[in-house]
């Protein structure tokens, strides 16, 4: 893709979030769904593939481009760019960077269109900031591998037909994980009901079963014992990704706050006159510069290859603790109507805490950074 070509992406999506789907962001919260015509649209704009190759019907972006059209893909409600980031992001690239050219050409096309979703399956009730802890297994029998354990928090769940598993097939630690591919309607697959969130309604988390689960021998990505690699290599660039997410949302948040400072008034004055409620504002806009800045400059070490793991981690826990302090001043800002039902701020306060938690949270980026830097 050239850059006129990708010019033209990034205005159409730019387009789409701002005039389709912001204002339907109180239909989704209400419905706890995606619009099926918005899904439809996204579909045929390759919103299911921006990540994936072109080869296999993705638009093959860099990871330079993919951050330019997350910050678009951002504006709304995170629900929206979770339809198609796990699919895109860590379960597809898991295919990407491991999967044997069968495997990719079985599925990263059916990915890439938006007719299948794939969901990245790692996280445990006792292994979360530590997935090396995993204890869901997966023990050759001939010419299968059977899979017995459970996963907590997985995105997509409710709406996946195929899940990247990690599974333990040697000893403890990292070394002793696998991956696998496993479909939905593998018997022994079971999907727990959607988890009651506090925020970022519409896009769905469940709980996982397999209860001996038969797969191939060919279902496994990767040799066996590189689970653990794989994980981290998707988690990796997803990190890049969720900053980039977090500097979209921060974007709309301080639109909303700026707006509402310039029309509310208050003892005859419009409160944006006001110097405590600029500081507020001053205070997000330099955040927020700070971690656009962040974000490209990581997507450009990492596409150059010369940082993969330091930066990715940066630009995410800054970013996520970011949009966070961004989400606070803009209640503050609102005032008693920021903490009211109805008002996009205080839904997007709820919708931020959750970047802070998820593909490692703040403290795992912190123990990531420093032994980086230790060694």
């Amino acid at each position: 893709m050239d850059s006129q070509e990708f010019a033209d992406v990034l205005a159409a999506v730019r387009a789409f979030v701002r005039e389709q789907v912001v204002p339907r962001e109180d239909e989704i919260e209400e419905t706890d769904a995606i619009p099926q015509d918005v899904r439809q649209k996204s579909m045929e704009m390759g919103l299911f593939g921006y990540a994936l190759p072109e080869e296999y019907g993705g638009l093959g972006l860099s990871l330079s481009e993919e951050v330019r059209l997350v910050f678009e893909l951002g504006y709304t409600t995170p629900a929206y760019r979770s339809m198609f980031g796990t699919s895109n992001g860590i379960a597809g690239q898991v295919l990407v960077n491991a999967g044997d050219a069968e495997q990719r050409a079985r599925w990263l096309p059916r990915l890439a269109s938006g007719e299948i979703i794939a969901s990245f399956a790692l996280t445990e009730a006792e292994a979360g900031s530590d997935p090396s802890a995993l204890t869901t297994t997966a023990v050759r029998d001939g010419g299968e591998y059977v899979i017995d354990g459970a996963k907590r928090f997985i995105t997509n769940a409710p709406e996946a037909d195929v899940f990247m598993v990690f599974a333990r097939t040697g000893g403890p630690g990292g070394r002793g994980i696998s991956t696998f591919l496993v479909p939905k309607d593998t018997p022994g697959v079971k999907v727990g009901p959607p988890d009651a969130k506090m925020g970022q309604r519409g896009a769905h988390t469940a709980e996982v079963f397999f209860d001996g689960a038969r797969v191939p021998a060919s279902a496994m990505v990767g040799g066996e014992g590189e689970g653990f690699r794989i994980a981290m290599l998707s988690l990796a660039k997803g990190r890049v990704s969720i900053a980039a997410v977090c500097v979209g949302l921060a974007q709309r948040i301080l639109d909303e706050t700026v707006a509402y400072a310039k029309e509310r008034s208050q003892g005859g004055s419009k409160i944006g006159e006001y110097q405590l409620i600029q500081g507020l504002i001053a205070d997000s806009q330099t955040e927020l510069y700070a971690g656009r800045a962040m974000v490209l400059e990581a997507a450009r070490a990492y596409d150059a290859g010369e940082d993969t793991r330091v930066a990715p981690s940066c630009a995410k826990y800054f970013c996520s603790e970011m949009v966070g302090r961004v989400a606070d001043r803009a209640v503050q800002v609102y005032g008693g109507m920021g903490y009211m039902h109805g008002v996009a701020v205080e839904r997007f306060y709820r919708d931020a805490r959750l970047f802070r938690l998820y593909e490692g949270t703040s403290q795992i980026q912190q123990v990531i950074i420093a032994r980086q830097l230790l060694r």
